[in-house]
C-alpha cells in the first residue's frame, strides 16, 4: 500500500530533510526539526503525491488516504495529549501547504481548526481566558470562509471595523471577550446571507474542507504567477501539512515571531527577526501590527521604542539563540525561522534555507567558508549567476540634494525611483507601457506578487523587517522600505500625504532600501563599487576555474570598465560599426595568451561565446558570465 501521510513529532518523524520532493520544504524540515529533538508541535504531512492524483483524479483523494490520516490524527492526539473535537479538552490543528521549493505567501493556510460552539467554551474554561478562546474563534471562521468558503475578506473586515467603532477603539487587540463573540455570531450570520449555508461546525469537516483548499491553491493565480516567475514547474504540487495548534495569542506571557539566522539584506552574522506579544503567526508577516525586534542591537539600530524579545523574555531568548546556532551548523546555510511562544514555552513551527540579497549571499557565503561551516567550492557553488547581476545596480549619489520626506525600515538594500501607484495591476500595465513604477501599499499581500514583480521597489506603511513586502522584495532584489508609518495612504483618492507634502499617483518618488529613506523626486545614483566579499570570492574563483574570461566591446570606455572587472582579453570585437574602430580592435589575436585557443578573437560562430554556464565545468562556471570584459592591448 502506498505510504500517503507521514509523521513527525516527539523526538521522532517518518521522514527526513532530503525527502523534500515528496513531502515538500516544510513538511521535509518538520521532520528533521524534530528528529534532531527541537520542540515541534506533533503533526502529519499529506505528500505531494496526494497533491498529483487530486488532479488527475478530478479532485478526488486517495482511497486509503482518509484512513491514514485518521490513523495518522490518532497519533497528534495521542502526543498532545488532546482530542479532536473534543468539547472538554479539544485539539485544534493548523492546516498549511509546503512546496517543495520556498513559495512565501502564494497558497493557503488555516489556523485554530477545530473550533466550534462547543470546544470554543472548552478552549476558554482551559485556558482561563474567554477572551484568548473568542478571538481564536473569530479568526477562524474569518479564515476559514475566505479561504474554503470563498467569501471576501471585505465582508468580515467591515464587520470588525464596526466592532471597533462600537468599543470605541482603534486595535483588534482592544476588543473585549463580548466584543469578540458578538462578532462571531455577525461573521457566521454573513457566511450564510453570502453561500446561503451555516458555518459547518463539525471538526472533521472542516478539516478536509481546508486539505482540499490548500491543494486547490496550488493552482491559484498568485502561485501560478510565483511559479512563473521563479521557473517552478506546475508538476511538482504541494505537500499539506497538518499540525497540533500553539498559541501566542494567549496572553503576555506568549508571542511569535520569524527569524533569519544571519542578517539577509547585508550578510552581517547577527541574529535578525521581529516578533509580536499576544499575536498569531499571520500577524507578523501580513505587517498588520508594526513588531518588535528580537535583539537589543536591533531595536536600537533602528530606533524602536518598543522592548526586544531579548529584554522582555531572556530565558526564551537564550533558548532560541541556542536553536539559531544548532539549526546553522545542521543545515550549513542561513536559516528563515517561525516560533511560537506559548506560556513562556518555545516552540519551532518551521525552518528553511532563507531568501537573501545578492550582497548578503556573497558575505554569507565568505563568512561560512571562513567559518569552516563549507567549504571554499561549496561556497561558489551556491551563488547562482543571477546574483551577481544585482550587484551591478547603481545606489543613490550620496552627494546629491534630497528630500526625504519620510523613513521606514530598510528592508531590503538597493535604490529604487519610479512613478507612484498604489495597486499591483496598475504597477503591471505602467510597466508594460515602459514606465517605472514604485508600488506603494498599507501592506502587501500575496495576491501581490505581480505588481511586486513589476515595479522598480515598493513601500509600504506597515510591517517591519519580517512582512510579506520585505521577504517577496529580497528574494526578487528589489529594494523596499517597510513600516514608513508617517506615510498616509489614500486609495480612493490615489495619494499619499506626509505632513503638508502630497504626492498624487504618478508622480515620482525614490526609495532607499539601505537607509529606510523616502525622498520627493528623483536622486541621481552612481555606479556600484565591487569590493570585500565580491573580491574574496573572485579570488577563490580563480584557484579553481580552468578557462579564463574574455570581453565583447568596441569602445576604450568598454576597455578601461573590463580591466577594472578583471577581464583577461577580447571575447568578440564587432568591426561593422558605423564608426572609426580603434587600432587594437583588430589586434587581439596578437595579443599573447596561455593557449592558443583561447587567443581567437576572429569573427564567426567559433569565436563567439557562448553563455558560460552552458560550457563550464569548473565550480566557477558562472563567476564571471555576466561580464562584458576584456583587457586591452598592450601593443
Amino acid at each position: 500500500m502506498v505510504q500517503w501521510v507521514y509523521n513527525f513529532g516527539a523526538g521522532a518523524a517518518d521522514g527526513r530533510a532530503e525527502m523534500k520532493n515528496l513531502l515538500g520544504g516544510k513538511g521535509a524540515n518538520l521532520a528533521e526539526m524534530a528528529s534532531i529533538g527541537l520542540p515541534v508541535p506533533p503533526g502529519f504531512t499529506l505528500t505531494t503525491e496526494v497533491c498529483t492524483r487530486f488532479y488527475e483524479d478530478k479532485c478526488t483523494y486517495p482511497t486509503e488516504l482518509k484512513g491514514q490520516v485518521a490513523k495518522a490524527l490518532a497519533r497528534v492526539e495521542e502526543r498532545s495529549g488532546q482530542k479532536f473535537g473534543d468539547a472538554t479538552n479539544p485539539l485544534l490543528l493548523s492546516v498549511r501547504s509546503g512546496a517543495r521549493a520556498s513559495m512565501p505567501g502564494m497558497m493557503d493556510t488555516v489556523l485554530n481548526l477545530g473550533l466550534n460552539d462547543w470546544t470554543v467554551a472548552a478552549l476558554a474554561k482551559r485556558s482561563g481566558d474567554r477572551r484568548f478562546a473568542y478571538d481564536s474563534y473569530r479568526r477562524f471562521v474569518q479564515m476559514y470562509s475566505d479561504v474554503v468558503l470563498g467569501i471576501e475578506l471585505s465582508h468580515f473586515e467591515k464587520l470588525l471595523e464596526r466592532a471597533k467603532q462600537r468599543r470605541g477603539v482603534k486595535q483588534d487587540h482592544e476588543l473585549v471577550a463580548e466584543d469578540l463573540e458578538k462578532l462571531v455570531m455577525d461573521y457566521k450570520a454573513r457566511v450564510h446571507v453570502e453561500i446561503g449555508m451555516d458555518f459547518p461546525e463539525d471538526p472533521h469537516e472542516q478539516l478536509w474542507g481546508a486539505v482540499g483548499a490548500v491543494f486547490n491553491s496550488w493552482m491559484n493565480q498568485r502561485a501560478k504567477t510565483y511559479r512563473q516567475l521563479h521557473d517552478i514547474p506546475e508538476s511538482w504540487g504541494t505537500a499539506v501539512n497538518v499540525q497540533a495548534m500553539v498559541f501566542g495569542n494567549m496572553g503576555s506571557d506568549c508571542a511569535t515571531g520569524v527569524a533569519f539566522t544571519r542578517n539577509p539584506s547585508n550578510g552581517a552574522n547577527d541574529f535578525y527577526g521581529e516578533f509580536l506579544v499576544n499575536a498569531q503567526g499571520e500577524d507578523v508577516v501580513a505587517g498588520i501590527r508594526t513588531p518588535q525586534e528580537l535583539t537589543i542591537k536591533a531595536r536600537k539600530s533602528h530606533g524602536s521604542d518598543l522592548p526586544s524579545l531579548e529584554e522582555v523574555m531572556p530565558n526564551i531568548f537564550r533558548e532560541l539563540c541556542t536553536m539559531r546556532q544548532q539549526l546553522e551548523t545542521h543545515y550549513k546555510d542561513m536559516q528563515d525561522i517561525e516560533f511560537t511562544i506559548q506560556q513562556n514555552k518555545l516552540y519551532m513551527l518551521q525552518t528553511r534555507t532563507g531568501k537573501r540579497t545578492a550582497h548578503a549571499a556573497l558575505q554569507i557565503a565568505v563568512d561560512m567558508a571562513n567559518e569552516g561551516l563549507i567549504s571554499k567550492s561549496q561556497a561558489l557553488m551556491r551563488l547562482k549567476p543571477e546574483l551577481i547581476d544585482q550587484l551591478l545596480h547603481p545606489t543613490l549619489d550620496p552627494k546629491a540634494k534630497k528630500q526625504v520626506i519620510a523613513k521606514g525600515l530598510p528592508a531590503s538594500p538597493g535604490a529604487a525611483a519610479g512613478k507612484v501607484v498604489f495597486s499591483a495591476d496598475e504597477a503591471v500595465r505602467r510597466a508594460k507601457d515602459g514606465e517605472k513604477v514604485l508600488l506603494v501599499r498599507i501592506e502587501t499581500s500575496p495576491d501581490d506578487i505581480h505588481g511586486l514583480h513589476a515595479a522598480e521597489g515598493v513601500l509600504t506603511t506597515r510591517g517591519g523587517m519580517t512582512s510579506h513586502a520585505a521577504v517577496v522584495a529580497r528574494g526578487m532584489g528589489r529594494p523596499c522600505v517597510a513600516g514608513a508609518g508617517a506615510v498616509q495612504v489614500d486609495y480612493a483618492a490615489a495619494r499619499l500625504s506626509v505632513g503638508s507634502v502630497t504626492v498624487q499617483e504618478g508622480q515620482i518618488l525614490t526609495i532607499d532600501g539601505v537607509t529606510g529613506e523616502v525622498i520627493l523626486g528623483e536622486v541621481p545614483t552612481v555606479p556600484p563599487q565591487l569590493s570585500g566579499a565580491f573580491g574574496i570570492i573572485m579570488a577563490w574563483a580563480d584557484e579553481y576555474r580552468t578557462l579564463q574570461v574574455r570581453a565583447n566591446a568596441e569602445t576604450p570606455n568598454d576597455a578601461r570598465q573590463a580591466k577594472e572587472f578583471g577581464a583577461q582579453g577580447i571575447g568578440l570585437v564587432r568591426t561593422d560599426c558605423k564608426r572609426r574602430i580603434p587600432c587594437w580592435a583588430t589586434g587581439a589575436a596578437a595579443w599573447p595568451s596561455p593557449t592558443p585557443r583561447s587567443a581567437r578573437c576572429r569573427r564567426g560562430p567559433s569565436s563567439r561565446l557562448r553563455p558560460p554556464w552552458a560550457r563550464l565545468a569548473a565550480p566557477c562556471r558562472w563567476l564571471r558570465s555576466w561580464c562584458r570584459w576584456w583587457r586591452p592591448c598592450r601593443s
